[in-house]
């Protein structure tokens, strides 16, 4: 299945959209899925001030954790008739939409926004089912979600209006940044990149554990060097947005120092670069195979 082409998604926006608090939307947001990333939206909302009676969860067994969020805040879980959603947010397994979403097909009306965190189903895919008119947004996600600290990329339909935009980014940036596309296909490559990326830098952490116990230390006690390294690198990263990763690495480099010599492995011709390339092709790759 092909990817719509460029003039049939919004235009990516000149500058973020103007922030609005959750607490003032007044229309019904219908939640399928409320796993491992919809439980992080619903709480996430909920700690903006999202009104739990403007939430509708769809979800058989949602997990113990979550059920106890939507029993405390009275969240109806699995209305015999839920209303009509205004947004409905797809946060199911991508093996289980081709099932779920013809069951949810009639809470979309002409003013439903649907968002989409499935991995691997086009905007042209929800269209067939939830109709050729109907404003959606596919969204890539990561882990990072669940503390708030998550990133999303997000392509929009040429459906959805400025509202609609203003309120999804709103959603989504309840668990972190927001990053809005032109292209629906560069979601493919931010599967790869940020989608994925985050069990890059735990392999990291175990990489390096591993060679510090090579190199002769403890095992536990590489451990903790290495993740209390990664935890705080990540921190520095964040906390220094003016600044571009190189410099952060120059400032740790020393001339001909102990950094600079690993480096010199690390940067090599047969180093790390050309391996992040190809885990991110063959990410990529794979994201584009689940799509077809």
């Amino acid at each position: 299945m092909t990817n719509p082409p460029r003039s049939e998604l919004s235009p990516e926006p000149k500058s973020s959209p103007e922030a609005l608090p959750l607490h003032a939307f007044n229309g019904h947001l219908v939640l399928v899925g409320a796993g491992q990333m919809g439980g992080a939206l619903l709480a996430g909302w909920l700690k903006l001030g999202l009104a739990p009676q403007r939430v509708t969860v769809i979800d058989p067994k949602p997990p113990a954790a979550i059920r106890a969020v939507i029993d405390a805040h009275g969240i109806a879980l699995d209305p015999p008739k839920p209303a009509l959603a205004d947004v409905l947010v797809l946060a199911i397994k991508p093996q289980m939409a081709d099932e779920v979403m013809p069951l949810v097909k009639h809470l979309v009306g002409r003013t439903t926004v649907v968002v989409s965190v499935m991995a691997g189903k086009t905007i042209a895919r929800m269209e067939q089912v939830f109709g050729q008119d109907a404003a959606v947004v596919r969204t890539i996600p990561n882990t990072p979600a669940a503390v708030g600290r998550g990133i999303t990329g997000a392509a929009a339909n040429r459906h959805v209006n400025e509202a609609q935009r203003v309120l999804v980014d709103n959603l989504l940036s309840a668990v972190g940044r927001v990053e809005w596309l032109e292209r629906e296909d560069w979601i493919d490559v931010v599967t790869a990149v940020s989608g994925s990326g985050p069990a890059y830098v735990f392999l990291l952490a175990e990489t390096l554990a591993r060679a510090g116990a090579a190199a002769g230390l403890p095992e536990d006690l590489a451990a903790r060097l290495a993740r209390a390294t990664v935890e705080g690198a990540g921190e520095l990263l964040y906390r220094s947005p003016a600044v571009e990763p190189a410099v952060l690495r120059q400032n740790v480099t020393s001339p001909n120092g102990t950094t600079h010599a690993a480096l010199q492995v690390l940067m090599a011709a047969d180093g790390i670069g050309p391996v992040f390339e190809a885990a991110v092709a063959a990410a990529t790759k794979r994201s584009r195979e689940l799509a077809g």
